[in-house]
């Protein structure tokens, strides 16, 4: 597990299965659902934690600890 904090940025995707997004090769777990949603333009912030199960066919989880518009 990676402890450090990183900073992503671009335009979220929906996933193929139900309530996945992802940010690049990263899947967004957690977050403000309200703010994180497909086709928002973001930096979110959070930790990368490639060994996380999740129910997502894809993507790295990354854990969601903020994210703010960047339009």
């Amino acid at each position: 597990m990676e402890t450090g904090l990183h900073t992503l940025t671009g335009i979220v995707t929906a996933g193929v299965e139900h309530r996945c997004l992802l940010l690049g090769e990263y899947l967004l777990v957690g977050g403000d659902r309200t703010v994180i949603r497909a086709g928002a333009r973001l930096a979110v912030t959070g930790r990368k934690v490639p060994d996380l199960v999740t129910t997502c066919q894809q993507g790295t989880p990354f854990v969601v600890t903020s994210a703010r518009s960047i339009d």
